[in-house]
């Protein structure tokens, strides 16, 4: 099959003759020779040529035709759709794009176009004729059904009098930019009411309602973020490694109960973005190797880290029953999001100090503690906002996330970090009380000071207490023989707090219960799990031990004095 030869036009010339040249470009080209200027026009319109051979009188028309096919060609193949609106308000031409663009949007866009034309026939009026004008380009924008948003601009084109005889419209469809504004408007939202924990209305909240209600608020903005109904929470713990859960929403019991840990190999997705902090789409979990199986029927994830400052606090996973169902802007506004959980949850261990330290605040000291993750959610916002150019609605979002990074420092200027002890237990008389005489007592604390404090003004008091120092040693005690109480504090070794109250129902349906903590995180919120099935009470350290004893009075069954005298 022989090789297919280049094609080249040749205008012959009126006053010079061409057939030389025509005869060596024949040699290797296919030549097809016009002798009239018109028919070389039409034949460059419809064909392809790779040269073109002209004298010079006709070298100029057979130019500007090229360059004419090369314009045609360039608004035929463009994203936008292109239109020309005459004076009547007829369209005169439009390219393809144009043209596929559904009916209501073509006639928006025309009505639009003629209401462009009469703005700027208005501006060259006889009554602005001396005024120095400027027909610049307008930006118009509508909105088709409830999901498709169009933009548009709208360009004059005068005659040699500056007259208006056309508008020249580009057409592109700015649904996505919308969807992501609406996004930015839902962070915004977001991070407004996941600080609003120090207002009016929340301050006679305990803490375990504070930490619900923190809880409520970010299953329903994540909701309504990307409508992600499928997803959990797990936060690290530092002291195993281990990815402990806090939350968990439409995913299987299964799903929740894989011991996972911050490791890049072997421990899931969720692990591989705890250890390295960067985010992870998998667009099909039969083909990732990394996929731990969450959500039933599963088809793809997605896994943010949960950062304040340069560390790594936890991992935010969504799962979808669709393939491919995650994006590049998902994973930014996810990322984004995840900050402010972040920050949230450190606000709200921050505001339980303020409520229940009672050595003071140290105020500065909290607010360089935040300085660094707020800074980081200022800038990733700012580099939105640097490529935002144009879009007034959207670059006002943003800037509204920036300011409200304000009302999050001063959410944490009145915390402070408590003390490791138990205050007043020298004021306690060593008189043993009947209620709890023979009264069987676990006290678990991985601080020495607090669990033998605890012991001592236990034991003087009646008790039999039995100490821990750490979660496997009180589970161990738990599955031995019943217990009267168990007072665990909440970050232990090998258990969390929660850990110990589950262990405490499987053995006794009945046996009280009262977990401490102070100040720091409580990954796994175990106030927020075990207040939902029956805690009897928190203590938040330092506590004064009249407000311990007060407790495991309680729990053994006496009504203070100053409720029955209420009744």
């Amino acid at each position: 099959m022989s090789e297919q030869r280049l094609r080249v036009l040749v205008l012959a010339g009126k006053h010079t003759s061409s057939e030389q040249v025509v005869r060596e470009l024949s040699a290797q080209f296919d030549v097809e020779v016009f002798d009239d200027v018109d028919a070389a026009m039409a034949a460059l319109r419809n064909g392809s040529y790779e040269a073109v051979f002209s004298d010079v009188g006709g070298f100029l028309p057979l130019e500007r035709c090229v360059a004419e096919q090369q314009a045609e060609l360039v608004l035929n193949t463009i994203g936008e759709g292109v239109c020309v609106i005459d004076e009547a308000g007829r369209c005169v031409w439009s390219n393809p794009r144009m043209k596929g663009f559904p009916a209501e949007v073509y006639e928006r866009v025309v009505q639009t176009c003629k209401s462009a034309r009469e703005i700027f026939v208005h501006q060259v009026s006889p009554m602005h004729a001396s005024e120095d004008l400027d027909l610049r380009t307008k930006k118009f924008g509508f909105q088709v059904g409830d999901d498709r948003y169009f933009e548009m601009f709208v360009s004059p084109v005068t005659d040699g009098e500056g007259r208006i005889k056309q508008v020249v419209a580009v057409v592109w469809d700015a649904s996505r930019g919308r969807r992501l504004q609406q996004k930015i408007d839902t962070i915004d939202a977001a991070g407004r009411e996941l600080v609003r924990l120090e207002s009016e209305s929340l301050r006679d909240l305990n803490v375990a309602d504070r930490l619900r209600l923190l809880e409520e608020k970010i299953v329903r903005y994540t909701n309504d973020l990307m409508n992600f109904d499928h997803f959990n929470i797990r936060l690290l713990n530092k002291k195993n490694n281990r990815l402990e859960l806090v939350m968990s929403v439409g995913l299987p019991p299964e799903a929740n109960e894989v011991d996972l840990y911050a490791s890049p190999e072997g421990n899931g997705i969720s692990g591989y973005v705890a250890a390295t902090g960067r985010s992870y789409i998998c667009h099909d979990v039969e083909k990732d190797p990394r996929y731990v199986p969450g959500l039933d029927h599963a088809k793809s994830s997605l896994t943010v880290p949960l950062r304040l400052h340069d560390k790594v606090l936890g991992v935010f996973n969504i799962e979808s029953q669709t393939p491919g169902a995650f994006t590049e802007d998902d994973r930014q506004f996810a990322e984004i999001f995840g900050r402010y959980i972040a920050v949230a949850l450190n606000i709200l261990d921050l505001l339980v100090v303020e409520r229940y330290t009672v050595s003071g605040r140290l105020a500065e000291n909290v607010v360089r503690e935040m300085a660094a993750p707020l800074n980081d959610i200022v800038t990733e916002t700012q580099m939105l906002l640097d490529s935002a150019d144009g879009d007034t609605r959207l670059r006002d979002g943003l800037r509204r996330i920036i300011d409200n990074v304000e009302l999050i420092r001063k959410a944490v200027k009145d915390a402070a970090e408590g003390t490791r002890t138990v205050i007043g237990c020298d004021q306690v008389q060593s008189e043993k009380e009947d209620i709890m005489c023979g009264k069987r007592v676990l006290v678990a604390d991985d601080e020495v000071n607090i669990r033998n404090t605890i012991g001592d003004v236990l034991t003087k008091l009646g008790c039999e207490v039995v100490t821990c120092k750490d979660g496997h040693e009180a589970v161990q005690v738990i599955d031995d023989a019943p217990l009267d109480l168990i007072i665990s504090d909440i970050r232990m070794p090998h258990r969390n707090g929660y850990e110990i109250f589950a262990a405490a129902r499987r053995t006794d349906d009945n046996v009280p219960v009262i977990l401490m903590t102070g100040f720091g995180y409580d990954p796994h919120h175990s106030i927020v799990r075990a207040s939902q099935e029956g805690l009897h009470a928190v203590l938040f350290k330092p506590f004064k031990i009249d407000q311990l004893l007060e407790e495991v009075r309680k729990a053994f069954g006496e009504v203070p004095e100053h409720e029955d005298a209420e009744a």
